[in-house]
C-alpha cells in the first residue's frame, strides 16, 4: 500500500472511532482504490500515550478492507472485552493513536519456532481456545520465540505455555502491512 492509501484507511479508522464514541452512526465508507476493496483481515489498535485502550481485528474478510477498517475501528473504541468497565470517551478519543495491520493470509507451521519475530505473528488454535499476537508485539516486548509462543498460549487462548509444542495444537504464521497516524 502506499502512503496515501494508508492515510486514506487511517483517516477511515480516525472517524469511525470519533463516530462511535459518539454514539453516532455513520455509512460505510466509499472508494474505487482496487487494493481497498480487496478482501483482507485486519486489526485496529488504540493507544492513549502508548497504553492500549483496544485492539480488535478478524483474520477472515467478508467485506472489502475499507468496511473492514472501519468496522473494526468500531469494535476496538466499543467492544474489546478488556475495556468495557473503562470506556474510551469522546474527549480521549481526539488523543488517541491509531495503528492499522493488514494481514496476509493464515500459514498453518509444523514447525512454530520457524517464525520470524517482528515480522511474524501468530495465531493459536486448539479446540475452541484461540489466540493471536500481530507481529509487533514481539519488538515490543523483546520476547524470544519460545516465549512469543507460550504467552500467546497462556495468556490469549488460555491453554498451557507450552501447548503450542502439542501436534494437536494447530499453529498458524502470518504477516501484517503495519502502520499507524505516528508514520505520517
Amino acid at each position: 500500500m502506499d502512503d496515501k492509501q494508508k492515510k486514506f484507511l487511517l483517516a477511515v479508522a480516525r472517524n469511525a472511532v470519533v463516530a462511535a464514541v459518539k454514539k453516532h452512526r455513520l455509512p460505510p465508507p466509499q472508494t474505487s482504490d482496487p487494493l481497498l476493496l480487496e478482501l483482507r483481515g485486519c486489526f485496529v489498535t488504540l493507544k492513549n500515550n502508548g497504553d492500549l485502550r483496544g485492539c480488535i481485528g478478524n483474520f477472515v474478510a467478508d467485506k472489502p478492507l475499507i468496511e473492514m477498517i472501519h468496522n473494526m475501528a468500531i469494535a476496538a473504541a466499543t467492544e474489546d472485552p478488556r475495556f468495557l468497565r473503562d470506556p474510551i470517551t469522546h474527549r480521549e478519543a481526539k488523543k488517541l493513536d491509531i495503528e492499522i495491520s493488514v494481514l496476509s493470509p493464515l500459514v498453518k507451521t509444523d514447525d512454530p519456532l520457524s517464525l520470524q519475530l517482528g515480522i511474524d505473528g501468530i495465531y493459536i488454535k486448539k479446540g475452541f481456545a484461540a489466540g493471536c499476537f500481530l507481529p509487533q508485539v514481539a519488538t515490543e516486548t523483546g520476547w524470544t520465540k519460545g516465549e512469543f509462543l507460550s504467552y500467546c498460549c497462556e495468556h490469549k487462548a488460555g491453554l498451557a505455555p507450552d501447548a503450542w509444542k502439542d501436534p494437536k495444537t494447530n499453529v498458524y504464521l502470518f504477516t501484517a502491512d503495519v502502520f499507524g497516524e505516528e508514520d505520517f
